[in-house]
Parts: structure tokens; sequence; C-alpha cells
């Protein structure tokens, strides 16, 4: 349920509201806009009735119900588009998000070099994978706490946030200590217990879609960590598996218009897991900007032909440049900026 505060209340009478909703079995949320204050109740309907009572207090516009499954991700509840901060990069703004950089942290040299070269041509966001999660388990897994703090070196000499993967519930507090944005992979969208544990931290969390999850799985997903608290939510569309082959996952763009359409949340495409192959990347990147992505997130690296991981989908760092300029008019034309 969505209890509509009149504009101008005083905030005794949210903290009365917030008060009783506390007695039921629901849940309070406060979200603050410009002119209105909005308490989302959230809960099991049993004690539907009193939320809808709340109505009758002369500071209360309105209470209406949130008919998606997910909450606080729906539109029902947030006006608007949410902005999330990141230092002084906005995801979700006027502002395209550009988050590049390898796959796997591999070494200090190699992060730093990337870094300096994606910034150099417009990237605001390094990514890096510090744990990584592979289908082999003789497969490369990354450098784990050595790998964070290359990256925290790379943040330091560039000034560029960053955003890595975090895998485990028990990694949280130690990923937490290095990266600006912890990012939750495509294998884990549906781990509730690492959701539920992000959703309690202060930092932005990057929610990668699922091989096979549906939109509004996704987004319920996102409810989870929004559930804890946690409001700075990002989705990632990285494709789904079908029954093609010639690419490594199906990069499904429509999921960027029906998900603006469903939530308020921003949402950046990820064309290089999407496609698995560097050939594909920029074609698809340039597309996603098209269709309203709010940002790309892109594997480059110097030398994809030696890397640990995912060096076919990577590009170098003079292809990641010649996409750059060709992605700024298609920004300019749907009103957005690199």
């Amino acid at each position: 349920m969505i209890v509509v505060m009149k504009p101008g209340a005083p905030e005794e009478s949210v903290e009365e509201v917030i008060r009783l909703i506390k007695e039921t079995s629901y849940q309070p949320h406060v979200l603050r806009g410009a002119l209105q204050t909005v308490i989302a109740a959230v809960g099991d309907g049993r004690e539907k009735s009193r939320i809808e009572s709340l109505e009758s207090l002369n500071y209360v516009e309105r209470v209406l119900p949130i008919l998606k499954p997910f909450k606080l991700a729906s539109r029902e509840t947030v006006e608007g588009d949410t902005i999330v901060k990141v230092n002084d990069v906005e995801i979700g703004g006027k502002r395209l998000a550009i988050m590049a950089g390898p796959c796997s942290v591999e070494g200090m040299e190699q992060i730093i070099g990337i870094a300096r070269d994606v910034k150099q041509s417009g990237a605001n966001i390094l990514r890096g994978g510090a744990f990584k999660p592979r289908t082999s388990p003789y497969s490369f897994q990354g450098l784990a706490e050595e790998g964070l703090k290359m990256l925290a070196a790379a943040r330091e000499a560039t000034g560029l946030p960053i955003v890595t993967e975090i895998m485990n519930p028990r990694e949280v507090d130690l990923v937490y200590q290095y990266t600006d944005i912890m990012q939750i992979g495509a294998r884990n969208v549906q781990n509730f217990s690492l959701l539920k544990e992000v959703g309690k931290l202060d930092k932005p969390i990057l929610l990668k879609r699922g091989l096979s999850t549906t939109i509004d799985e996704w987004l319920m997903s996102a409810e989870y960590i929004l559930a804890e608290g946690n409001r700075n939510v990002i989705l990632c569309e990285r494709g789904i598996r079908t029954f093609e082959t010639a690419t490594r996952n199906t990069l499904d763009l429509s999921a960027v218009p029906v998900a603006k359409a469903r939530t308020h949340l921003p949402i950046v495409v990820d064309p290089s897991h999407g496609t698995g192959y560097w050939q594909y990347v920029s074609a698809l990147a340039k597309a996603a900007v098209a269709v309203g992505a709010d940002g790309l997130m892109i594997e480059v690296h110097n030398k994809p032909e030696i890397a640990f991981s995912d060096g076919a989908q990577s590009l170098k760092p003079k292809k990641f440049d010649i996409l750059m300029k060709e992605i700024a008019p298609i920004a300019e034309a749907v009103g957005r900026t690199l």
C-alpha cells in the first residue's frame, strides 16, 4: 500500500503515520519527494484494512494499493527516475555512465594502465573483477583481496570510482572496504541471502540480470535489496540464454524500455557478456544507447589475446576510443551526453 501525505505535511505527521504502520504487520519505507512525502507500507496483506484506514487522517491525502509484486521498485511507488550518485557520477541522469575495464584484475600495471586509457576516452567508472565466478572450477578465479587493492590503486591513480563483483555473503565486509559500487553477477541474481546482505549497505548495488531470469523476476531481486533499506540499485542487462549459439548470450535490448516502463531504477547494458565477441560489442553498445539505456558496461583489455578471462569479448583501448566517438552523436540524438 502507498500512503500519500498531503503537500506540506509536518514531520510529526509523517512520524505518526510511520508509528501506526509499525503497529501492524507492515513495514514502512519513506520516500521523500520535492513536494510530497510517500510512505510505502509493505506487507503480506493480512492487515490491509488498517492501512486503508489511514486515509481518515487529515494529513493523509490518499492510500493506494501497489499492484505490482515489486513494491519499492515500481513506478507506482516513486514518481520520476531514480538517479544513483557515485562520487560526482550520476547513473540515471542526462550523462551516460560508462563503466569500462578488464574482466579480471591481473596485475597492478595492467589495471592502472587500462584505467588511464578508458578514462582518457571518456569512461567515468572503472570495472574489474577480483572474484571471478567461472563455469569450470579449474579456470582463473581472480586475485581476491590483492585484486581489490589493485583496483583501489587504480582509483587513486585516475580518480575513477570502481565497480567489482561480490559473490559471497561472507565477503561483503571485505569488498565494501575497497569498492564504490558492488556488483551482483548473473549467477547470484537470486541468491537471496546475498541480496539481503548488500541491501543493508549504504553503497550502490549493480544488479545483473540472470541467464534465465524474466524481467519481473529481476525486479523482484531488486526488491530484496530495496526492502532492506538500500535504495541505490542499478539494473544491468547482460544477455539471456536462448537457443541461439552464434553468440555467447542473446542481448535483450527490449528489456531496457520494458524495465523503464515498470521501474524507476536506472538500467545499464553490458554488450560484452551479451555477445561474447568483441566484433559485435560496438554495434550493440550504440543500439543500447539508442533504446534509452542509462549507461554501458564494456570490457576493455590492452592485450585480450592473453587475458586471464573473457579476452574474446574485450575491446582494445583504441577500439574503445573509436566506440566512444561513435556513441557521442547517438547520445545527443536521444537527449544524453557523454
